[in-house]
Parts: C-alpha cells; sequence; structure tokens
C-alpha cells in the first residue's frame, strides 16, 4: 500500500495552541523539516486522552511551557479541519485532520520556552495572527484565518 493511500478516508484528531503574549502576538513555530514554514503549536489526541489534556501534552513537547505558564481563555465553538495534499498524508495523519483550537495567553516572561534539540521545530517567534495566517502553508490557511476572526473578537 503506498502511503497516499494508508488512512485516506479519515482525519486525525487533534488540538491547536493559539497562545498570545502580553503585546497581542502570537506564538509561532518554525518546522524543522521545511525552512520558512511557521505555524501555531499543534498535535493529535492519543488514544483516550481527553482535548485539554492533549493540548497542554502538546504545548510542552513542542515549546516546553509548562500549564502553570498559560492561562486558558477560550476555545473556538467548533472543531475545525483541513484535508492534506495527497503527497503529505501517511498512516498517522490519515487524509487531514480536525483540532480544537484553545486561545491561551502566556502568564509572565517566555523564558520557558526552550524548543527540543532535535524536535520537529527549530525557532520561535512571536508574531501577528493575521501575518502568520497570510504566510502559513496553503492547505492550513482557512483555518488560521477564522483564527483571526476568532481572536479579533475575543474576549478581553
Amino acid at each position: 500500500m503506498t502511503r497516499t493511500a494508508r488512512g485516506a478516508k479519515r482525519f486525525r484528531a487533534g488540538v491547536g495552541a493559539v497562545t498570545f503574549n502580553g503585546s497581542g502576538q502570537v506564538l509561532a513555530l518554525e518546522r524543522r523539516d521545511v525552512a520558512g514554514a511557521w505555524q501555531l503549536p499543534q498535535g493529535g489526541l492519543k488514544r483516550s486522552e481527553m482535548p485539554d489534556q492533549a493540548l497542554f501534552r502538546e504545548i510542552r513537547e513542542e515549546t516546553g511551557l509548562l500549564p502553570r505558564h498559560l492561562e486558558k481563555k477560550f476555545e473556538a465553538p467548533v472543531w475545525m479541519g483541513y484535508e492534506l495534499p495527497a503527497d503529505l498524508r501517511s498512516k498517522k495523519t490519515g487524509r487531514g485532520q480536525v483540532h480544537k483550537w484553545v486561545f491561551l495567553e502566556l502568564v509572565g516572561d517566555e523564558r520557558g520556552i526552550k524548543l527540543k534539540r532535535n524536535g520537529e521545530f527549530k525557532a520561535w517567534r512571536w508574531c501577528d495572527l493575521a501575518d502568520l495566517a497570510d504566510s502559513v502553508v496553503e492547505f492550513r490557511r482557512a483555518i488560521y484565518l477564522e483564527l483571526v476572526l476568532m481572536a479579533a473578537a475575543r474576549p478581553r
């Protein structure tokens, strides 16, 4: 069976984090495998894992931040998904991904951000969410544009 055929009918459930700093910018991560590809932290749910558990596990794995570094503000009202291009599908991801997005605020300073030496991401930065949405890979763009709208309407 080819890579593109495995799991092609299902979508992987996951979580995503929109983490704001005190200046209203979001935490973006640059992928190690694709130079210049920036995205928000996200990842899949493990078997029998609840979304909040997956959220804080993924954030810890990808950024080094712990729950004490973050304050949960609100969640997107619906799960949002995207379909992956055929050449990026795998048994793990299936046809695409469907995420529960959560908006958080960094509590304190950014010293808790520590990327793993050989992890999925090689750099991090603070940026405007709308700018990130404009530059993110095409198959994620519609989701990120929705996140921009939600962030603009977020409770202060």
